[in-house]
């Protein structure tokens, strides 16, 4: 009897084992990645609040996956760039957003998590038009106006869509490419000036963005 209890144990034993194993693997998958920081910008449109939750980074397959109720940048500080440079990603929209919001790169950082936050930042939306900005402290100065062009990719039918931006960063200017053409180029010079720093992504609110090849390379 003891020998038969035994065994049945044993097997009840591996088949809760075998039943885990992809539960431990999925929660390692989902782990914050290590050393990443992120700063939360809230809304203050009546018309346009937040949702519900708190942003949320976690590693997903060989990239990141962003769940953004609210607006939020993502970094980690040793993430940082000089000179001429290439930075460069492909972010995938999840779904279609109730209003038209922003997601994309973000170079020339400073004091993300301080009253001084400055930063650039790149990014496009699920209309088909893109946008380039410097952000410092609370307010933002406009580098290029929102632009259509059929360069970025609109959701389809499934709601989701895969756009990847670049900056190329050079002696005197920044071009700013979508799924490898040229959207822009702009001088360094004014607010496109600083491009030394930190270097991430932000993710507007109500947006969920896969985010992979994530990657910066010198030119």
């Amino acid at each position: 009897m003891k020998h038969h209890l035994s065994v049945a144990m044993f097997a009840l034993l591996a088949a809760i084992c075998v039943f885990a194993a992809p539960l431990l693997a999925q929660e390692v998958a989902q782990q914050a990645p290590k050393g990443w920081k992120l700063r939360i910008d809230r809304s203050t449109s009546a018309s346009d609040p937040d949702g519900t939750g708190d942003a949320n980074l976690v590693t997903k397959g060989s990239g990141f996956h962003a769940s953004s109720p609210k607006a939020a940048v993502y970094w980690n500080p040793a993430n940082t760039a000089s000179g001429n440079y290439s930075l460069k990603s492909t972010f995938t929209l999840m779904g279609v957003a109730r209003h038209n919001e922003y997601y994309g790169l973000i170079f020339g950082g400073s004091d993300l998590d301080g009253a001084g936050q400055s930063y650039l930042y790149f990014m496009v939306a699920q209309d088909g038009t893109w946008l380039i900005k410097r952000r410092e402290g609370n307010g933002t100065q406009e580098v290029s106006a929102k632009t259509a062009s059929a360069a970025v990719k609109k959701p389809d039918a499934s709601g989701m869509s895969a756009n990847t931006l670049e900056v190329r960063v050079m002696a005197g200017k920044i071009d700013f490419l979508v799924n490898g053409a040229v959207v822009s180029s702009v001088p360094k010079t004014g607010q496109a000036a600083n491009t030394d720093g930190i270097y991430g992504f932000r993710v507007n609110h109500h947006l969920e963005v896969q985010v992979d090849g994530f990657a910066l390379a010198n030119l």
